[in-house]
């Protein structure tokens, strides 16, 4: 089937059979590498891109419901300014990046940190439910998202004191 979509605000148009997984289709067709098979079964985070506005885990998404909807992968967030307020705010908490769960740290931070500059611990806690990282624990990457939340808003507003 062909099926077309918006990918990191480009529209494409591709063939698949309509229970392909989107994971395949970013990795095999699209050379997007920055999610990752993991599990397979939605638990881990590894393979996360915001599908309409949400997180969600590539491998659960079929490529039948693909169609229409606005994907925004690793690669493509990772070229924005909200990218990086996030790589700093990690970067002065000490998060480490493997390589393996950063799709599901970065965008899930992403979607936090745009209700919130300083997001709560329970905010935090439901956010990343779905993201199992084995690289940084919890309390880090927590500052962390806190840390990008005040470089975001000093970006955004000046420097207010």
């Amino acid at each position: 089937m062909t099926i077309r979509f918006i990918l990191n605000g480009e529209d494409v148009k591709i063939s698949a059979e309509a229970n392909q997984r989107l994971i395949n289709i970013l990795r095999e067709q699209l050379a997007l590498t920055g999610a990752k098979c993991g599990c397979l079964c939605g638990n881990c985070g590894a393979c996360s891109v915001i599908f309409n506005g949400a997180v969600s885990p590539s491998c659960l998404i079929p490529a039948f419901r693909v169609q229409g909807s606005e994907i925004i992968t690793l690669e493509g967030f990772s070229q924005t300014l909200e990218y990086q307020d996030i790589a700093e705010g990690f970067s002065k908490a000490g998060v480490e990046n493997c390589g393996y769960c950063d799709a599901g740290k970065i965008l899930c931070a992403e979607l936090l940190l745009e209700q919130s500059f300083q997001p709560s611990k329970e905010d935090f806690t439901a956010a990343f439910r779905g993201v199992r990282c084995r690289c940084t624990n919890a309390e880090s990457l927590y500052q962390g998202i806190l840390a990008a939340g005040e470089v975001r808003r000093r970006r955004t507003y000046g420097r207010v004191t």
